[in-house]
């Protein structure tokens, strides 16, 4: 419930937000170097190896690294491109792109975290390959993380009992997890910024399905 809340203070924040900032946000993305993704790979670096590496600190502290990342990329984005454009482009983001973002995305595990499949399901492989199948498809219409939530509990018990079942989840990953999700902006994050910058709903349906077919 606390995401919501959050969802719904930052839709009433865009809403007082005047539109003169957050067109302000031009600060030339298309001539900015490779270095600007610097502070990016970090906060990632950070998130995959901080809870290995030095599992404690990572834990207390792992908002402060985000900070020093974030700040890494507003401090020199502030002094070369000046702080009105520099404003209009966090708050483009923040409101314009993540919100709405995070809006779908719990949504989706609302929903999804509700449905409970039960059964008698044997783990065959034709059996395995429905699931999958069914996960495929599913993805692109709850999002990669719903299909996941509904079907990986059915799928590990289905085949709790066959001594080789590794291969199973990793296959699930890579098609119900990932693959799956990438014929509608429902799917994806990616497809979904780009279905809110314009992009038609089913683009990636039309171009992917002669290439697949």
């Amino acid at each position: 419930m606390a995401i919501g809340w959050k969802a719904l203070a930052g839709a009433g924040l865009a809403s007082l937000v005047p539109g003169a900032a957050l067109a302000a946000g031009d600060i030339g993305g298309a001539t900015m170097g490779p270095l600007w993704a610097l502070p990016f790979a970090g906060m990632l670096l950070s998130i995959a190896l901080g809870p290995i590496l030095f599992h404690h600190l990572w834990e207390l502290h792992y908002g402060k690294f985000a900070a020093f990342w974030a700040l890494l990329l507003l401090v020199p984005l502030v002094a070369l491109r000046g702080f009105e454009a520099s404003l209009g482009a966090v708050l483009h983001t923040a409101l314009l792109e993540y919100l709405p973002f995070i809006i779908l995305l719990f949504s989706l595990f609302t929903i999804a975290g509700g449905i409970l499949i039960t059964g008698n399901l044997h783990g065959s492989p034709a059996t395995n390959t429905v699931i999958l199948a069914i996960g495929t498809v599913m993805a692109s219409i709850v999002g990669t993380t719903g299909a996941s939530m509904i079907l990986i509990r059915p799928l590990l018990r289905a085949n709790d009992n066959r001594r080789h079942n590794v291969h199973v989840v990793v296959f699930f990953i890579f098609l119900v997890s990932n693959i799956g999700g990438s014929r509608t902006p429902l799917g994806d994050p990616p497809l979904f910024l780009g279905f809110l910058r314009g992009v038609d709903f089913f683009w990636t349906t039309e171009h992917l399905l002669p290439e697949t077919g």
